[in-house]
């Protein structure tokens, strides 16, 4: 059964747009980023794939300059926004961890995190 959270509202994100988010409670929450291309929508988890360390450079920020690709700032990994998958830095091909993703008809962003493990208290 989906578990259904939201995140964002659509009006936050421009057309090349990305916000941070943390879904849970205790130690643990679940840390995740939504990107909006266009009138697409994608959600990933907040992990770099080569080192597991946060993908964003400042708090909610995970676009590069041009706000084509999803950036690392760790190393440097650059992601394409709508596949998650790696096309340049130290992990070719690698793919982030993607989350379901909807926007409801009120204009509210929303993961599925049914299934996503996390300390609940």
């Amino acid at each position: 059964m989906p578990e259904w959270r939201d995140v964002c509202e659509l009006a936050a994100l421009s057309d090349t747009g990305s916000a941070g988010f943390a879904v849970g409670e205790g130690d643990w929450p679940l840390p995740g980023f939504v990107v909006r291309h266009g009138d697409k929508l994608r959600a990933y988890e907040n992990r770099c794939p080569h080192a597991g360390h946060r993908l964003d450079w400042v708090p909610g920020r995970f676009l590069d300059r041009n706000r084509q690709h999803i950036m690392c700032a760790s190393h440097g990994a650059v992601f394409e926004p709508l596949s998650g998958v790696c096309v340049g830095g130290p992990c070719p091909g690698a793919q982030l961890k993607s989350l379901p993703v909807r926007c409801t008809p009120d204009g509210q962003v929303q993961v599925d995190v049914e299934g996503w493990s996390w300390n609940r208290s």
